[in-house]
């Protein structure tokens, strides 16, 4: 199954200048809890809650902070041809629960989450559990708390 037949579409993405609080905001009226950064019709980066907690408040950030700030410019993401089962290896072995998707001229037209991959991929769901297993793994080189 390709990542295009389970990834969710239609993506709000903010801006590196929108504010932690508009994120928040965000955040809340959409029930997500990672939002893609774009600038210039280019991926920049991607936010998460987990980042504008640790890299935000822990560091007396406040909710005028830019989103620039505390984003992750080391952008990980799949393509949407791929196939569930590299893409879910590959969340596990960069320990991410969500990937933005983009098309071969790099351009974003969805975000795949793990959650999505358990749900969407078949009836076996322990090549997700598997991922998650690996993604709960303490620290790793996708850690917050580095910057």
């Amino acid at each position: 199954m390709k990542i295009s037949e389970c990834m969710t579409r239609n993506v709000r993405v903010a801006s590196p200048n929108d504010t932690l609080r508009d994120i928040a905001a965000m955040m809340a009226a959409e029930d997500f809890g990672a939002v893609p950064v774009g600038e210039n019709d280019r991926l920049v980066g991607m936010v998460t809650d987990r980042d504008m907690v640790v890299r935000g408040l822990a560091r007396d950030k406040g909710p005028d902070t830019a989103v620039r700030d505390v984003m992750s410019a080391d952008i990980k993401y799949c393509f949407e041809d791929d196939q569930l089962d590299e893409v879910l290896e590959n969340m596990g072995e960069i320990q991410v629960r969500r990937l933005p998707v983009l098309n071969r001229d790099k351009r974003l037209v969805g975000i795949v989450s793990l959650g999505d991959l358990a749900k969407d991929g078949a009836t076996d769901t322990a090549p997700a559990g598997e991922a998650l297993s690996e993604i709960s793994q303490k620290g790793g080189e996708h850690s917050q708390s580095v910057q």
